[in-house]
């Protein structure tokens, strides 16, 4: 019997597997992520903002300032993105002092002071070169702002004219090859005795940029305030550099929300592509069942396996074509994480540290067998009781609708952190339960749970296994439409 069951499986798997679209659905992903990386270099657009400061208040100091905070902010944003790299590939005993190497933390200025005062990136670098060993190369982000020179004819131009002056400069003639401006600061010669600046803007403005430049020029109208009132120059321009000294807490990398999204990222990755190799495998096991009756092909089946063995065979060949997608999508996914940098290793490295250990491969492997036979069983007596593929779809449409509504919401109740009755009460309906417990799994699902899940989904496929399997042996040689729900009942309750 196993001989025959092991035939009709790797027959039903080479069928599937000789077919074109197979081979293009497995082959989109390693594509991808081959061909995203370098496509994005191409395609990627520079989100830098281009700034002119037009200061006219005495001495640039007031322009010069703002410049100084954009850049602070813009290595402080460096500073961030390299420590997250040094962490992702340990490289932290470089230099374990330096900020960089210390994570989990809000760089305040001192820290950005000090990144920079040691070299920035290209120091930091160097340090860890000078270790020896292969460094992989640190992709920069791009600077948000940029500041651009004032024009002589911008410069020149009396107050009036100052925005027609720079009206071509943010929106330049089609064709030019100009880059437009994004903003236009004019701090006016009077500025301090008025408060008033004006901002011309290429489209509505960033509130993080308006609030920055609101905060300075807040501080600026200060100074000038107290030194017009007798102040010191000194005492005034010191007072703008009292500040609350806040000393920021933020949890561990990996833990809080972040720990849930991070320990979430392959669970849910895991739900989802179970619903779409189903979906993929089902649909071309059911086209090779219903060929199989309309030609007439499962009269000669029969007469050489019996109707057990071909529903455990086609069982098992279905569950193999979609275990070998996801074995090689997941294969793509390590060589990406661990072969290649950039945004995509970032993502994926640090997901795969949470479910390393023994038990959670494990878990996730069962539960994902098992929601592959749940589901696969279902569309396998679709196959037998449709004579063509339009009576399947009628079948097929409203599983699918069942299966996918629920585990969409459910997937992204779990991305928003909500635990409430609704995901609880889709782990225990055993159509859902693999799905559940593998998007439930990153945020710490009770071990009681998993385990009850699993008793619940292993006895529910016995259950199942053997009232469709009546249905699919009653249905193999029949014909006549689409047998109606109460004709597909009592199918189930007979015996043998």
């Amino acid at each position: 019997m196993m001989n025959h069951i092991l035939l009709i499986a790797a027959r039903e798997f080479r069928q599937i597997a000789a077919t074109r679209s197979f081979w293009i659905t497995l082959l989109i992903l390693p594509l991808a992520f081959a061909i995203g990386p370098i496509a994005s270099r191409f395609l990627d657009k520079s989100d830098t903002q281009r700034v002119m400061l037009i200061d006219r208040s005495g001495g640039g100091t007031t322009a010069q300032a703002i410049a100084d905070r954009i850049e602070l902010d813009e290595q402080r944003r460096v500073l961030t993105q390299f420590s997250r790299y040094v962490e992702s590939n340990r490289l932290d005993a470089a230099d374990p002092a330096a900020p960089w190497a210390r994570h989990d933390r809000w760089y305040s200025d001192a820290d950005v002071a000090a990144f920079v005062a040691a070299g920035g990136v290209e120091g930091a670098m160097a340090r860890i070169r000078a270790k020896g060993g292969e460094v992989p190369a640190f992709d920069a982000p791009d600077p948000l702002y940029t500041i651009v020179p004032v024009p002589a004819a911008v410069a020149a131009a009396p107050p009036e004219l100052v925005g027609p002056a720079l009206d071509p400069l943010l929106r330049p003639a089609a064709g030019s090859g100009e880059k437009a401006l994004d903003y236009a600061l004019y701090i006016p010669a009077d500025f301090g005795r008025s408060p008033e600046v004006k901002l011309w803007a290429n489209g509505a403005p960033s509130s993080s940029f308006v609030t920055m430049v609101q905060g300075l020029l807040a501080q600026e109208l200060k100074v000038r305030y107290l030194q017009a009132n007798g102040v010191a120059a000194p005492v005034a321009a010191a007072s703008t550099r009292i500040a609350p000294a806040i000393a920021v807490v933020v949890p561990p990398r990996g833990s809080g929300r972040e720990r849930v999204l991070i320990r979430s990222i392959l669970p849910l990755a895991c739900a989802y592509i179970l619903l779409m190799s189903l979906v993929l495998s089902g649909s071309w096991m059911l086209q090779g069942s219903v060929e199989e009756r309309s030609n007439k092909l499962i009269e000669t089946v029969l007469a050489c396996v019996s109707p057990n063995e071909l529903m455990y065979g086609k069982l098992i060949g279905t569950v193999g074509i979609g275990l070998s997608m996801v074995a090689t999508w997941a294969a793509c996914g390590i060589v990406a994480a661990f072969a290649t940098h950039g945004a995509i290793a970032e993502m994926i490295r640090p997901a795969l540290e949470p479910v390393s250990s023994f038990g959670a491969i494990a878990t996730i492997l069962y539960f994902f067998v098992a929601g592959y036979i749940v589901v696969a069983m279902i569309f396998l007596v679709i196959g037998a009781v449709s004579d063509s593929m339009r009576d399947a779809q009628g079948y097929l449409t409203p599983v699918l609708m069942v299966i996918m509504i629920p585990v969409t919401v459910l997937v992204q109740a779990v991305l928003r952190g909500a635990t409430g009755p609704a995901v609880e009460l889709l782990t225990w309906i055993p159509i859902w339960t693999p799905f559940a417990v593998l998007a439930r799994l990153g945020t710490g699902m009770p071990l009681w749970q998993v385990w009850a899940a699993g008793a619940i989904t292993a006895a529910f496929i016995v259950v199942e296994v053997i009232l469709l399997g009546r249905i699919f042996r009653a249905s193999l040689l029949a014909s006549g439409g689409r047998p109606k729900l109460a004709a597909l009942v009592g199918l189930m309750r007979r015996q043998g």
